[in-house]
């Protein structure tokens, strides 16, 4: 059985109803330092506790927009940029 979403776009998907919602979910340092290094090849570019948990601000789409030290930051970021920010549990 199809579904509306089945043909929608990411980005459709994340206009529908609330373009400015954004989500924080935790993330484990291991994850953003292997996308990091990813990104910046060889080069070492920040140093973290592989177990320390961040928080991750995602559009709706999916979208990683920042990773911040704690939920608080993370919350306020969003805001200060006139965004509607919910938790992921």
């Amino acid at each position: 059985m199809m579904t509306m979403t089945d043909d929608m776009t990411d980005k459709a998907f994340a206009d529908l109803g609330a373009p400015d919602l954004v989500y924080v979910r935790e993330v484990a340092a291991s994850e953003v330092m292997d996308d990091v290094a990813e990104a910046a090849g060889s080069e070492t570019v920040i140093r973290l506790d592989p177990a320390q948990t961040l928080y991750a601000v995602h559009s709706a789409d999916g979208e990683r927009l920042a990773v911040l030290a704690d939920r608080e930051s993370a919350f306020a970021a969003a805001v200060a940029h006139e965004l509607e920010p919910v938790s992921v549990h």
